[in-house]
């Protein structure tokens, strides 16, 4: 059969990363698409925790990615936020946008189900979110916030904004996105909630989101809940253990501290809501300008390896690095 060669990128070693040729042949399977990319997301925290070797080997398994090449820790082919539109195979999906979890790659065949079709008109740039929209949907599911409640966010990376953002459209709630960045008060005001440092976080809060992925950030958000309050904890933390302090707020006020994972459909929506309708939902929800503050200036594919130092480091800048193909 012949073959046509495609470019992915692959993480080779902690804090290394290459463009490697992949085969494709040049016919498309049946109840296939050729997707070519558009743009990719990167997805600072699961993907610095990739970047770096640190993902735990009991949970290596759990960490695999739908069309992920390669083992943990080296060398894989990882990522799940691809926007790309359909050149071949499945007639009624060729020259639609669609989103679809797949690594950083130039061109890739998928399975039709693997893919969702996105409406017309929406930035394909602003669909890379999809991901990060997901879980901060879920999480919202699983926290049961609602209108008029008094709602902190503790971390204003993308999924925390994200989660502020769909929290401040919740009528009558009152949102404060809290970061030890003061640089992120004007990220805040943007998506039309207020903003604290820690040290000046509101107290007494209904709901409590934590995606930081930091003792210090989920000790911020224990002391910010109210009396038998939920904190809902996003984070995810790799290898490693998490410091927190569980005395003063956390006993004496009963709280209840959960955990969210998009893996599973919250448990309020399971009973109706499949995969597929919930992402369905979380795009809809991208139809939102003020959505664009979190999308960082375009990298060039083929300068991704030697960026992703700088993207992944701590304390960088960038929300949602846009890999442009």
């Amino acid at each position: 059969m012949t073959m046509l060669t495609a470019r992915a990128m692959w993480t080779v070693a902690a804090g290394a990363a290459e463009i490697r040729a992949e085969p494709l042949p040049e016919t498309v399977a049946h109840g296939h698409v050729r997707i070519r990319a558009l743009y990719s997301g990167l997805s600072r925290g699961t993907e610095s925790l990739v970047f770096a070797g640190r993902v735990p080997e009991t949970e290596q398994e759990r960490m695999r990615c739908p069309h992920m090449a390669g083992t943990f820790p080296f060398p894989v082919k990882y990522g799940y936020s691809m926007v790309g539109r359909v050149e071949a195979g499945v007639a009624a999906l060729v020259g639609h946008n669609v989103f679809v979890l797949h690594p950083h790659q130039d061109v890739f065949d998928v399975e039709e189900s693997a893919v969702t079709v996105l409406p017309h008109g929406l930035d394909p740039r602003r669909a890379v979110l999809t991901a990060n929209m997901e879980t901060a949907l879920n999480g919202l599911w699983d926290a049961g916030a609602g209108p008029a409640d008094r709602i902190v966010v503790v971390g204003a990376g993308v999924v925390g904004a994200l989660s502020a953002r769909l929290a401040g459209r919740l009528p009558g709630a009152d949102v404060t996105l809290v970061d030890i960045d003061p640089m992120k008060e004007a990220l805040a005001k943007a998506l039309g909630v207020a903003f604290a440092l820690p040290d000046k976080a509101p107290t007494g809060a209904d709901i409590v989101i934590h995606a930081s992925a930091t003792g210090a950030g989920l000790s911020t958000a224990l002391s910010c809940a109210g009396n038998e309050a939920t904190v809902l904890d996003l984070s995810w933390y790799g290898a490693g253990t998490v410091p927190v302090a569980l005395g003063a707020q956390y006993h004496a006020g009963r709280l209840r501290l959960i955990s969210s994972q998009v893996g599973q459909v919250a448990t309020s929506r399971r009973p109706r809501w499949d995969y597929a309708r919930r992402k369905a939902a979380a795009i809809a929800l991208l139809d939102d300008p003020a959505l664009d503050v979190l999308l960082q200036a375009p990298c060039d594919f083929y300068e991704l390896p030697a960026r992703l130092p700088d993207v992944l480091a701590p304390g960088a800048a960038a929300l949602c690095q846009l890999i442009r193909y």
